[in-house]
């Protein structure tokens, strides 16, 4: 029996051509909005360079998740005219040229009329906007490129509204109908930092336009700039005083050499130094105002920076470079973000020289900074760090100490100098005060009461609790952290007040007379009503002491007073409130205007009394006699000034009317006790004030600023020899 053959399968034809199909206008729009509008940012992009040709001087800019919900830019241009406004978001329609050759003298950011179009396409797009000359403003809503009414049964056309002069287009629900685009989209974070990063870049170029960009509901905005600026200004606005400390600026043009005498072309940079180190490289490149991306001006940038920088070190460099507009091709690009120039080597290499030239002429000098490490929260309070400008030194606990860590001091040591206190000149007894005619009882030359605590005396007066209460408020808790368990280094300069100390692991520079002089305020507000006092023997003549300092100050006459009616209103002022002065704060005037009695405001301290003619002027013009608390509050920080340790220059007269050998005599003695003064003065600030300023200096913020500055911290310094 014959078996049947197996038919095999056959394969179907091959198909024929598919025939070609016209596509729709709305698919050909919607897929060439794709290719302009990427994100919200690049959105936001087109919109920011067509506020900016309207001649724009104020952008403000309002985002709601991410610019996906809501993008608002409003700006104060010139407006567009409601005849414009039907064919405001049709393809190719701009005001910016009218023929292709109009390309080669572009001097504006927009010229293909597609931004506008692209974003209605994806979006409900709504656009207020009125020129100078309209008496209203005029609201129109776009979708699909054309005008579409706001509510359903209403007209299309645009609708009288209120408005200020500019525009102000609304973007919402971007990207609504192309569900693919919306799903590849970041997070609203970081959809809004991408947002942030647009405008930063936009305004450091632009510094004479004021932007402002916030989030919806937020009362301060994440992005503001002013309108009258400079490109530094605003580099240091946006990035930080750190970056902007380290920049250089260089300039460059086609005047500079014969390569290129065709094509005129210019070059403005502002670039970081040596000393500036970021983990990724921030290129802010202009072409003809535009911002855009450029591979090869990119990598000739770092590789300036090859020999500069360490590995894994990058620097920040903006870079405006001006070309003539028909040397650009700026039609490469959907977004523009990439152009095409004429003697693209040539440029590039005489910019990248130029700031090579001036890194090399900078780095001579190297200064090396490190940001400052923070720590755990798992640490005692004693060494929690508060504030980043000052972070404390601490050690975690139950781990290997290494020796970058180690404290290398101990706050029991004890010096022998410590044990033999220097008294100042003006306050030692014997023939110096006798001369003078001033000397002092009362303190101590052995340090007696070291353990003896100032405690703060009872007070019911109101301005008194208020000023008590406004020390506290302002109290910088990480200074006052650092200044009570220091380690004294040394004095720098007593002339400029700089004295070193140390506390854990970091070196800090401070101004021992700004400090001493907030410690002796706060002394004074301390002990108010209940000074001790320093007795004067012989008690000195408030006249005699007012009239010296009056004779020494310049421009007395300016003031439109004589030097004699000057010292009898600051007589006359102290004198008639002697009672005032005596219960408050132990100045102890006579009867017969002698000074008998100063307040003590620390025990084993006794202000330079060589400064108390000065003190006893200034307390006329300086305190404010018509209000209480003013009152108070000059008095002490006058006080304060008064105690302040720093050593006056002798007097460079003396001795001028004397024969020559007793000049010498005189000369030679000055001499001495000006280093008398100096050594007395060093002893005091480190053995006295210093203790004072640990144990009851409550420091404010405002010594920040000036007065206490980092300068070492050891694990920075091994960090800095292991690279070596």
């Amino acid at each position: 029996m014959a078996t049947p053959a197996l038919e095999r399968a056959t394969s179907p034809p091959p198909p024929g051509p598919r025939p070609i199909k016209r596509l729709q206008e709305s698919v050909i729009n919607r897929i060439a909005a794709g290719e302009v509008i990427h994100r919200p940012a690049s959105a936001l992009k087109e919109l920011i360079e067509n506020s900016l040709d309207a001649g724009a001087n104020a952008i403000k800019i309002t985002v709601k998740d991410g610019g996906m919900k809501l993008l608002q830019i409003q700006d104060n241009g010139c407006g567009i005219r409601k005849e414009d406004l039907p064919i405001l978001a049709e393809r190719f329609t701009t005001s910016k040229l009218s023929s292709f050759s109009d390309l080669s003298r572009l001097t504006t950011y927009g010229f293909r009329g597609e931004a506008l179009a692209s974003i209605s396409y994806v979006s409900n797009l709504t656009v207020v906007t009125k020129t100078k000359a309209d008496t209203c403003a005029w609201k129109a809503h776009y979708a699909d490129g054309a005008l579409t009414p706001a509510k359903a049964g209403s007209t299309a056309d645009p609708k009288p509204c209120a408005g200020n002069d500019g525009t102000t287009i609304t973007v919402e629900n971007l990207f609504y109908n192309t569900p693919t685009r919306l799903s590849a989209l970041r997070s609203s974070s970081e959809e809004y930092a991408r947002i942030l990063d647009v405008v930063t870049k936009y305004a450091i170029h632009n510094p004479h336009v004021s932007f402002t960009c916030k989030k919806t509901g937020s009362p301060s905005p994440d992005v503001s700039t002013p309108s009258s600026s400079t490109t530094v200004q605003a580099i240091r606005l946006l990035y930080g005083q750190t970056l902007a400390k380290e920049l250089l600026h260089v300039s460059s043009s086609s005047d500079e050499g014969e390569d290129i005498e065709d094509e005129a072309w210019s070059a403005e940079a502002h670039f970081t130094n040596a000393n500036y180190q970021a983990k990724r490289m921030t290129l802010l490149l202009f072409i003809n105002h535009r911002l855009v991306e450029s591979s090869r001006i990119k990598r000739a940038l770092e590789a300036v920076y090859n020999g500069v920088l360490a590995k894994g070190a990058s620097p920040f460099i903006y870079l405006s470079l001006q070309i003539h507009p028909r040397s650009v091709d700026v039609n490469v690009h959907p977004t523009k973000k990439e152009v095409h120039f004429l003697n693209e080597d040539l440029i590039i290499e005489r910019i990248a020289d130029k700031i090579q030239e001036t890194l090399i002429g900078q780095s001579q000098s190297r200064v090396f900074e490190y940001q400052v490490r923070h720590t755990s929260a798992e640490q005692s309070d004693a060494n929690v760090e508060v504030n980043e400008s000052f972070p404390a030194a601490s050690q975690p606990a139950n781990r290997k100490v290494y020796s970058q860590h180690k404290v290398r001091t101990s706050l029991k040591d004890r010096t022998l100098d410590s044990m033999f206190p220097v008294a100042h000149p003006s306050q030692r007894t014997g023939s110096g005060d006798r001369e003078s005619g001033l000397g002092c009882s009362g303190t101590p030359l052995t340090p007696r009461n070291k353990d003896k605590v100032i405690k703060e005396s009872q007070c019911f007066l109101k301005s008194v609790k208020d000023l008590r209460a406004a020390v506290i408020r302002q109290r910088h808790h990480q200074l006052s952290e650092i200044l009570a368990k220091h380690t004294f280094v040394g004095v720098v300069d007593s002339t400029r007040c700089l004295s070193l100390v140390q506390h854990g692991t970091r070196l800090y520079l401070l101004n021992h007379g700004a400090l001493s002089a907030e410690l002796f305020y706060q002394l004074g507000l301390r002990q108010f009503g209940n000074f001790s006092r320093i007795r004067l023997e012989p008690a000195p003549d408030l006249r005699t002491l007012v009239t010296l300092a009056v004779d020494a100050e310049d421009g007395i006459e300016q003031s439109g007073m004589s030097k004699e009616a000057v010292v009898n209103r600051i007589v006359d002022i102290l004198t008639a409130r002697r009672e005032m002065l005596q219960e408050y704060f132990s100045l102890g005037i006579s009867e017969d205007g002698r000074v008998e009695t100063l307040p003590m405001l620390l025990p084993d301290y006794t202000p330079n009394l060589d400064k108390l003619p000065l003190f006893l002027m200034r307390l006329g013009p300086q305190v404010d006699w018509t209000e209480e608390r003013a009152c108070f509050d000059t008095f002490l920080r006058e006080l304060a000034h008064f105690y302040v340790p720093e050593p006056l220059l002798p007097d460079e007269t003396a001795g001028q009317e004397s024969t020559e050998s007793e000049s010498g005599k005189k000369a030679e003695t000055g001499d001495l006790e000006t280093a008398d003064a100096v050594k007395a003065t060093l002893w005091q600030i480190q053995h006295v004030v210093f203790p004072a300023m640990a144990r009851y200096l409550m420091a404010p913020k405002k010594l920040l600023d000036r007065d206490v500055v980092q300068i070492a911290d050891l694990p920075d310094l091994y960090r800095v020899f292991e690279r070596c």
